[in-house]
C-alpha cells in the first residue's frame, strides 16, 4: 500500500480530521475521475495491490479510504475484492487481471436460479435479484440453490444468455450502482467450492465486516465535512464543540473495533481459531456497533454542518444520500436479534 496510507483502521489514535487522500493526489484522481466502473475498479485494485490473498486489515483499510472520498466507488470495489478472495479460497486460478467481478448472493421470493449438471458441465437458469452493475462487469460469483444448500458458481456476464432486466433507480443515493434482476438462460458456470461451502466458511463473516468498513468510510466523509465547517466558524460555540467531541468518540469506537476485528480475522486465517459460528458472532457484533455508530455520526454531522451543507455542498449532500441508502441495506434489528439468540444459546450450554 502506498506510504501515504491514513491508517484509519490500523492505528485508531492517529488524527482523522484530515486524510492524505483528500488532496489532488493519485488516489483522489482515481476515485473522483470520470472513468467507467470497470476501469475504476481495476485501477483501484492495482493502486492498493489487492489480490485474493490480501489480509482483511489491508482490504478494510483500503475500502475505508476509498469510501471517505466516494462511498459509491467503494460500493463498486468491495464485491470485486470479495470475489477475488472467494476464488482464491476455493483454489481457483486467479482471474484475468482485466476482469471485474460482482457477487450476487441475495435471495428474493420467486426469483431463484436452477442448476443443471451434465457431461458438458454446469448450466444455470432463472432470475437473480439485486445484481449491481451487471450490465458493466465482466464476471460474477452467483449463488444457486442446490438441494438444501447454496452453491456458488462463477459466470461470465457477457454470455448471450445473461440478460440484465431494465429497472428504475430513482434513488439519489448510490445512483452510480443501479441494481436490477438478471435473467440467466442456459448460462455455463463453474462451481466455486462444494454445495454449502460459500455460506459455511468463516471468511463469509469477514466479508460482512468489509461492508461495514465501507459504511464507516462514508460516515467519515460526513464527519470531516461537518468538523471543518465548525472549525472555520468565527466563533465556535460550546454546543458545536460538544458535537465535535461526540463525532470523535464515535469515530474512535469504530476504528478500535475494526482494528480488533482485523487482528482476529487475520490471525484466524493462519491458525483456524474461529469456526464459522464464532466468526459470524464476531461479525454481528462489529456490524451492529459500526451500523449504530454510523447512524449517529451521520445525524451529528448533519446537525453540526447545518442546512447549508445539505443544500449547497454537493460532496456533503452526495455522501449523505449514499450513506443513507447503503445503511438501509443492513439487516439491522434482525442481526441484533440473531446476535442475542447466539448469546442466549451460548449461556444455555454453560
Amino acid at each position: 500500500m502506498p506510504t501515504t496510507v491514513a491508517h484509519l483502521v490500523d492505528t485508531p489514535l492517529t488524527p482523522w480530521l484530515v486524510g492524505p487522500d483528500e488532496q489532488d493526489d493519485e488516489l483522489s484522481t482515481l476515485v473522483r475521475g470520470d472513468a467507467d466502473a470497470p476501469k475504476t475498479i481495476i485501477a483501484l485494485q492495482r493502486f492498493f495491490e489487492l489480490s485474493g490473498r490480501s489480509t482483511q486489515r489491508h482490504q478494510w483499510e483500503s475500502l475505508v479510504r476509498v469510501a471517505s472520498l466516494d462511498l459509491a466507488v467503494a460500493r463498486m470495489l468491495e464485491p470485486h475484492v470479495d470475489a477475488l478472495g472467494i476464488l482464491a479460497e476455493a483454489g481457483i486460478q486467479a482471474p484475468d487481471p482485466h476482469s471485474t467481478w460482482g457477487v450476487y448472493a441475495a435471495e428474493a421470493p420467486g426469483k431463484q436460479l436452477a442448476i443443471t449438471e451434465g457431461n458438458g458441465g454446469i448450466l444455470i437458469d432463472g432470475e437473480k435479484a439485486w445484481c449491481s452493475l451487471a450490465a458493466e462487469l465482466s464476471h460474477a460469483i452467483v449463488t444457486v440453490r442446490h438441494g438444501e444448500s447454496a452453491q456458488a458458481v462463477a459466470v461470465r456476464l457477457d454470455h448471450p444468455g445473461v440478460r440484465p432486466e431494465p429497472a428504475a433507480w430513482p434513488s439519489l443515493g448510490l445512483r452510480e450502482i443501479p441494481s436490477s434482476g438478471v435473467v440467466f438462460d442456459q448460462v455455463p458456470a463453474e462451481a466455486v467450492g462444494p454445495p454449502g461451502w460459500y455460506l459455511e466458511r468463516p471468511s463469509f463473516a469477514w466479508g460482512g465486516i468489509r461492508v461495514a468498513a465501507c459504511w464507516f468510510g462514508g460516515a467519515l466523509a460526513l464527519a470531516r465535512g461537518a468538523a471543518r465547517r465548525q472549525l472555520a466558524r468565527s466563533g465556535p460555540t460550546p454546543l458545536g464543540d460538544m458535537a465535535l467531541g461526540c463525532l470523535d468518540a464515535e469515530i474512535f469506537t469504530v476504528r478500535s473495533i475494526l482494528s480488533h476485528a482485523a487482528a482476529a480475522a487475520d490471525s484466524s486465517a493462519d491458525t483456524g481459531d474461529y469456526t464459522r459460528a464464532q466468526a459470524w458472532t464476531l461479525a454481528l457484533r462489529v456490524r451492529n456497533v459500526v451500523y449504530r455508530s454510523c447512524q449517529r455520526i451521520q445525524q451529528q454531522s448533519r446537525e453540526l454542518a447545518g442546512p447549508a451543507a445539505l443544500t449547497g455542498d454537493a460532496s456533503f449532500a452526495k455522501a449523505d444520500a449514499d450513506l443513507t441508502v447503503y445503511l438501509s441495506q443492513h439487516h439491522g434489528p434482525r442481526d441484533e436479534e440473531s446476535l442475542g439468540a447466539d448469546i442466549a444459546e451460548e449461556a444455555a450450554r454453560r
